[in-house]
C-alpha cells in the first residue's frame, strides 16, 4: 500500500502523526506500506534564515501563556507515542524548505523515512537548526547519503520550485493543515489521528482497492 504523508518538518503534530502511523501499521502487520513524503509549508513567508522562535509562537498564537498551553499538550502527547519534545532546547524556527529538499533527495536514493525521522528527532528532541544546510548535511550522512552529493544539491536551485508546487497543489486539494495521509490515492485524513482511526483507513483503502 502506498501512503502519501503531507507533512512539514517543523510540525510537532507530523511527527506524533508519524509515530502513531507506524503504530497502527503494527496493528495491520499484514499490510506492507511504502510512504511517500509530500512537503507542506505551515508558513510560505518564512525568511530563509529562519525567525526567533518565541516571537514566531507568540505572532502565531498570541501570548506566551497560550503558547505555554498548546504546547504542554503537544509535549503531553508526544509522551504517549514516546517522544520526549523538548521545545525549550529551540530557540529559531527553520525555514523548512530545504528540508524538504532534502527529503525529495533522499527518496531518489530509498532513505526518504530515515531522513525524516531525523530531521524530526533533531529538531524536536535537540533543538538544532534543521534549515542550517551543514545540519542537513550531517543529517543525512547520518542517514547513509553522500555529503558532497547533498551540499551541492543544497546549494543548487534544484526541487525549490517543486516544494512550493507541492504546497500549492496541498492547498488546492483542500489540505489546510498537517499531516495528512493518503492512502492509495483513494482516501485522505488529517489530524494526527490515533493508530486504532489509521488502522481502521488502512482497512477501508484495502477494501477500497480490492473493489477498483
Amino acid at each position: 500500500m502506498q501512503i502519501q504523508v503531507v507533512f512539514d518538518t517543523i510540525c510537532p503534530w507530523c511527527f506524533i502523526g508519524k509515530r502513531r502511523l507506524e503504530r497502527a501499521l503494527q496493528l495491520r502487520p499484514d499490510i506492507a506500506a511504502t510512504f511517500h513524503w509530500r512537503p507542506f509549508l505551515l508558513n510560505r513567508e518564512m525568511p530563509p534564515e529562519g525567525i526567533d522562535r518565541t516571537a514566531y509562537l507568540v505572532r502565531k498564537f498570541g501570548s506566551e501563556a497560550r503558547v505555554r498551553r498548546i504546547y504542554g499538550t503537544i509535549a503531553e502527547t508526544g509522551q504517549s507515542v514516546d517522544i520526549d519534545f523538548a521545545f525549550d532546547r529551540i530557540h529559531r524556527t527553520p525555514n523548512s524548505v530545504d528540508g524538504h529538499r532534502l527529503v525529495m533527495l533522499a527518496a531518489r536514493q530509498g532513505a526518504a523515512d530515515a531522513v525524516v525521522e531525523r530531521l524530526f528527532v533533531e529538531y524536536f528532541l535537540h533543538g538544532r537548526d534543521t534549515g542550517a544546510r551543514d545540519v542537513l548535511v550531517e543529517i543525512a550522512a547520518g542517514c547513509g547519503l553522500d555529503a558532497g552529493t547533498v551540499e551541492r544539491h543544497l546549494e543548487s536551485d534544484a526541487d525549490i520550485d517543486t516544494v512550493y508546487d507541492e504546497n500549492t497543489r496541498a492547498h488546492r486539494l483542500g489540505v489546510n493543515g498537517v499531516p495528512a495521509f493518503v492512502f492509495n490515492d483513494r482516501m485522505v485524513i488529517a489530524g494526527a489521528q490515533e493508530p486504532q482511526v489509521l488502522a481502521r483507513m488502512l482497512d477501508a483503502a484495502l477494501v477500497t482497492g480490492d473493489a477498483a
